[in-house]
């Protein structure tokens, strides 16, 4: 199986960021040996249909779960490619009309939505950047639950941003079976200069599974700087492919051998005494 972390500069129009993901997905099947690419998964960056305008963009643009020009288009881009797409996230209405969802909606080769994950941990943080302050809790409502699917016989969690800095998100998605986590991301350039390599490595690596992170990279029309440098990180916390800056894919291929060799050398799980034995 083959995983692709697509990195984009995002704007606020939404035909061109299709577009965009459309070029790049192009350039990426030419290189397929098989017309067939079902056992491939391919991860869009955070807000990648939408990114770089006012604070109400998003909610200018939120759709109801399962029906929408975007979800439409993501459904279109599975069957087109044949692959399993992960549409980073967009914003999907909540009860509450000022706040929506971050959802990252999974759709299956045949365009049929298998998974939804609404964002749980919400950026509101000072930056260093030419924004200063991010309050996304102003218009986005927390997701609740910890999402995983079966991708052909492969568990993959996903998680959003933010997400990558509480670690029991992850432990409680290893715990679940995963084997993959997938993380849309639009990281700030003075955070990501900072944390981003050791927070994807540092997750591999405690719950020894693959990480496949797709991140804005460049600097937006409102002014904003995304960090870029989408990775694929393996179980053992070993880079194996990365974008820097701009907008374009990499790539590489899964190995379950390489997970069922880190976890049975190092059983890291059967000897965390916090989840198996001390449970007060």
């Amino acid at each position: 199986m083959e995983l692709i972390a697509c990195q984009m500069v995002s704007s606020v129009d939404i035909d061109e960021n299709f577009a965009q993901v459309d070029a790049q997905l192009s350039q990426w099947a030419k290189g397929c040996a098989s017309p067939s690419n079902e056992s491939a998964l391919v991860v869009l960056p955070e807000c990648f249909a939408l990114f770089g305008g006012d604070a109400t963009l998003n909610l200018r643009h939120q759709e109801t779960l399962g029906d929408g020009p975007i979800q439409s288009k993501l459904s279109q881009l599975a069957i087109k490619y044949k692959v399993w797409l992960v549409g980073g996230t967009i914003p999907v209405k909540t009860h509450d009309p000022e706040r929506f969802f971050a959802s990252s909606t999974v759709y299956n080769p045949q365009g049929v939505q298998v998974a939804d994950y609404q964002k749980i941990h919400l950026f509101d943080v000072d930056v260093a950047d030419n924004t200063g302050a991010y309050r996304e809790s102003d218009t986005t409502a927390p997701g609740q639950r910890v999402v995983i699917f079966d991708m052909q016989g492969i568990t993959v969690g996903v998680a959003v941003c933010y997400d990558v800095r509480f670690p029991g998100l992850f432990q409680r998605l290893a715990a679940q079976g995963a084997q993959i986590i997938v993380l849309p991301s639009a990281f700030t350039e003075p955070t990501g200069q900072a944390h981003w390599h050791t927070l994807l490595r540092a997750r591999a690596i405690e719950n020894q599974l693959y990480m496949v992170a797709a991140g804005q990279g460049g600097t937006h029309a409102n002014g904003r700087q995304t960090y870029g440098h989408s990775l694929i990180v393996d179980p053992w916390g070993e880079v194996l492919a990365e974008k820097n800056t701009g907008p374009g894919w990499v790539s590489t291929h899964f190995e379950q051998a390489l997970i069922d060799k880190v976890r049975r050398n190092m059983p890291i799980h059967k000897h965390n005494r916090f989840t198996n034995e001390l449970t007060q």
